[in-house]
C-alpha cells in the first residue's frame, strides 16, 4: 500500500524518484507527489491526482524540478478521498509561491501507513496555531515534528524521536528540514522501508524494486529506528537518539526480474514463472532425497514436542493455510487450526504453549499477520514465518523462517508466491509425518517424489491454456461465478473465486460443495457458472452431485478433474484436465487453471489487470 522513494546524491533527484515510483505501482495508488530540493532553495512540491503517468506528464518526466534531493510518494487513500491536495508530499507550513512551487516551510514530508490517533495531534496542534489544508493523517505528523522542531529548537534527531514516541500507529516517514540541505531523514514503525547506499548517492524507498536499478546492497531499517541520509551515508538512530550500527543485506535477484519479459502483463509472467518458483523452493530444503530444516532451524525435537499448529496468514496466504491443513493433518495427524490474522490478534482464546504458529505472507509486512506474530510471541508460542522477501519484519521477528523462493512478484494478484508458499507447506506436512513416525522411509521418498514432478507438471498445464482464454472470453460478461469442492478441492476453489473477483470485478465465492443446500442454491438460474474442482477421489460422486443440482436450476458447469476422469464430460458443459499426482499435493496443479481463467476474463473484459482499483500488492495498514 502507498509506495515511497527518496534520493540524495550528485544526480537530478526527480528522475530518479519518478523511476522509482513506477516500480512501486504494482503497491496501488490514487495520486502521487514529488518535492525536491536544489541547494539551499526552498523544496518545490508538485503533486498529481489519478496515475502517474499525470505527475510525469505535469514535471517533463523530472526535467522542470531542479535539485539532487528529493522524496516522492504514490498515495492509496486511507484519510481523505482522492485528490491533489490530499496527496503526498505534505508541508508544515500552509502557503505556497505561486508559479514556483515552492514551498515556505520547515519541514516536508511522506507517510506510508496510518497514524491512529492523528485527531487527537491534531486538536493539540490547533490549539498552537496550526492550520490544516488537508483531510490527511499525514499532514498532522508533518505538523508535529514541526511542532517538536521549533517549540524546543531541536535538531531533527530530537523532534523526530519526540514525534515517534507520541505516535501512535504504522508510518514509513520522509522528511526533509528547511534547515538541513541535501539530507533526507526517515523513521519507520512496522511500515516497510529499505536504505541502499551506493558513490555518492543514497536511495530510500518502501520496496526493492524502486531502487534495484542503482545498488542491490541495501539496509533495513528497524522498527521504531530513525536515521539521516546524505549523498553516500546513512546513520541510524534508535529512540534514545543514539547512533547505532547496522550490516547491509544484498538483493539476489536482479533488475531484469522486475521486468514483463516480453509478457503483456506480469500477471501472465508470474503465471509462466511457477515452474522455476516451485522447483527452487523445493530445491532449497530436498537434498539427497531427503527434507533437511536446517536453513529453517526446526529440529526433530521441537517437532516431536508440537501438539497443535496454528496457521496464521491474510488472503490468499490464508487459502494456502486452508489447502495445507488438510495435508499437514492427513500426514502427520497434528491438529491444525487455519486463523484469519485480523480475527486471530483479537480474539481471545486460549492457545495452547505446546504449539507452532506458522504465519504466512509473501511480503513479510502484511500488518494484521505481523501483528499476530507479535500476539503469538507474546504468549511465548514458538512462531515460524512462511515469507518470499529476506529481511522483511515478519522475517526478522519470527523465531524461525522458510523462505520461499518465487523472486520479486510484481501484479497485485498473487500467483507464483502462492505456489512457491504451497509446496513450502507441504514439505513441511512431509517432514512432520516422518519424524513424528506416521509414515514409512518408503512412503517419504515418495511423497518426495511426487513433489519433485509439481514443476514439469505445471509446464505441461501452461501449454494448453489457449481453451481456457476461449471459454474466458464467453463467459467475461458474468454476474456470478460460483466456485465448489470438498476438501482440498474446497480450499483451492477459495483461491480460484478470490482470482476471480479481485482482477475482473464479477461477483464470485467459493462454497464448500455440501454447503449448497443450505442457503447458497436459491441464487442459481439459469446461466450462472458453476465451477467445481474434483480432484479427490473419495469425494468426487459427492461434488459432482451437488453440481447437477445446481445444473437442474439452469446453471453452466465448468468441471476441472485430473487427466482419465473423461466421464465427467457426460456430466458438465466444459471440461478442464490436470495431471495426475498424488491427490494431497493436487492444489500445485488445480489451482493454475483458475489463475489463468481469472487472467483471461478481466483481459477480455479490458481491465488492469496487474493494478484491480481499490487493491494494494502489500496490505502494511489495518
Amino acid at each position: 500500500m502507498c509506495g515511497i522513494v527518496g534520493f540524495t546524491g550528485r544526480q537530478q533527484a526527480a528522475p530518479i524518484l519518478l523511476n522509482g515510483l513506477s516500480k512501486l505501482e504494482y503497491r496501488g495508488y490514487d495520486s502521487a507527489g514529488i518535492a525536491v530540493r536544489d541547494g539551499e532553495h526552498l523544496a518545490q512540491v508538485v503533486k498529481a491526482k489519478g496515475r502517474l503517468s499525470n505527475l510525469v506528464e505535469k514535471t517533463d518526466e523530472g526535467k522542470a524540478l531542479l535539485g539532487t534531493c528529493g522524496i516522492g510518494h504514490t498515495r492509496w487513500a486511507t484519510h481523505g478521498e482522492p485528490s491533489q491536495i490530499n496527496a503526498h508530499p505534505h508541508v508544515s507550513g500552509n502557503c505556497t509561491r505561486s508559479g514556483s512551487g515552492e514551498v515556505e516551510s520547515e519541514v516536508v514530508g511522506v507517510h506510508n501507513g496510518i497514524i491512529e490517533n492523528y485527531t487527537e495531534l491534531k486538536e493539540k496542534l490547533l490549539k498552537h496555531g496550526y492550520t490544516f489544508y488537508s483531510q490527511t493523517d499525514t499532514e498532522v505528523v508533518i505538523k508535529l515534528v514541526d511542532y517538536y522542531y521549533k517549540k524546543y529548537n531541536l535538531g531533527p534527531i530530537d523532534a523526530i524521536a519526540k514525534t515517534m514516541v507520541r505516535v501512535r500507529g504504522s508510518y514509513a516517514l520522509e522528511l526533509m528540514f528547511k534547515d538541513y540541505p541535501g539530507e533526507i531523514w526517515v523513521a519507520r514503525k512496522d511500515s516497510p522501508m529499505i536504505i541502499g547506499v551506493t558513490d555518492g548517492e543514497t536511495y530510500v524507498a518502501s520496496d526493492v524494486p524502486a531502487i534495484l536499478k542503482y545498488t542491490r546492497n541495501v539496509y533495513y531499517i528497524g522498527n521504531l529506528e530513525f536515521a539521516r541520509l546524505t549523498p553516500g551515508e546513512a546513520h541510524f538512530y534508535n529512540l534514545d537518539g543514539d547512533e547505532i550500527e547496522k550490516q547491509t543485506t544484498e538483493i539476489k535477484w536482479n533488475a531484469e526480474a522486475a521486468e514483463k519479459a516480453g509478457f503483456e502483463h506480469f500477471m501472465m509472467k508470474e503465471i509462466h514463472e511457477q515452474p522455476k518458483a516451485v522447483k527452487d523452493t523445493l530445491g532449497s530444503v530436498i537434498k539427497d532425497n531427503c527434507i533437511d530444516l536446517s536453513s529453517v532451524e526446526l529440529t526433530e525435537d521441537e517437532i516431536r514436542g508440537f501438539d497443535q499448529i496454528y496457521i496464521v496468514a491474510c488472503g490468499s496466504a490464508w487459502h494456502v493455510g486452508m489447502a495445507a491443513q488438510y495435508v499437514i493433518e492427513d500426514l502427520a495427524d497434528i491438529p491444525v487450526r487455519v486463523e484469519l490474522a485480523s480475527e486471530f490478534r483479537y480474539r481471545r482464546m486460549s492457545l495452547n504453549k505446546n504449539s507452532l504458529v506458522i504465519v504466512i505472507s509473501q511480503s513479510g509486512e502484511t500488518a494484521d499477520t505481523l501483528a499476530a506474530l507479535r500476539l503469538a510471541k507474546e504468549k511465548g508460542i514458538t512462531t515460524l514465518a512462511v515469507v518470499n522477501v529476506v529481511g522483511s519484519s515478519i522475517a526478522r521477528e519470527a523465531d524461525k523462517v522458510f523462505y520461499t523462493l518465487a523472486g520479486p512478484e510484481i501484479s497485485v494478484a498473487t500467483t507464483k508466491a502462492y505456489s512457491a508458499q504451497l509446496v513450502a507447506m507441504y514439505c513441511l506436512a512431509v517432514q512432520f509425518a516422518k519424524v513424528r513416525n506416521m509414515i514409512t522411509e518408503e512412503q517419504y521418498s515418495n511423497y518426495l517424489s511426487e513433489l519433485l514432478t509439481i514443476p514439469d507438471k505445471i509446464q505441461k498445464i501452461l501449454q494448453d491454456k489457449e481453451r481456457l482464454q476461449w471459454f474466458a472470453a464467453k463467459y467475461a460478461n458474468a454476474h456470478d461465478v460460483f466456485f465448489v469442492g470438498r476438501g482440498i478441492d474446497y480450499a483451492i476453489s477459495l483461491e480460484g473465486s478470490l482470482k476471480l473477483k479481485e482482477i475482473s470485478y464479477i461477483h464470485s465465492e467459493a462454497y464448500a460443495a455440501g454447503e449448497l443446500k443450505h442457503g447458497t442454491i436459491s441464487l442459481i438460474e439459469p446461466g450462472t457458472l458453476v465451477i467445481g474442482v474434483l480432484t479427490q477421489s473419495d469425494l468426487y460422486e459427492k461434488t459432482i452431485s451437488n453440481m447437477l443440482e445446481c445444473k437442474s436450476r439452469g446453471a453452466y458447469l465448468m468441471g476441472l478433474t485430473t487427466y482419465g476422469k473423461y466421464e465427467i464430460e457426460d456430466q458438465v458443459n466444459f471440461a478442464v484436465y490436470v495431471p495426475k499426482i498424488d491427490e494431497r499435493f493436487v492444489g500445485s496443479l488445480a489451482v493454475i487453471p483458475l489463475q489463468l481463467m481469472g487472467y483471461y476474463v478481466s483481459v477480455a473484459k479490458g481491465l488492469d489487470v496487474d493494478k484491480p482499483r481499490n487493491l494494494a500488492k502489500s496490505v502494511t495498514v489495518e
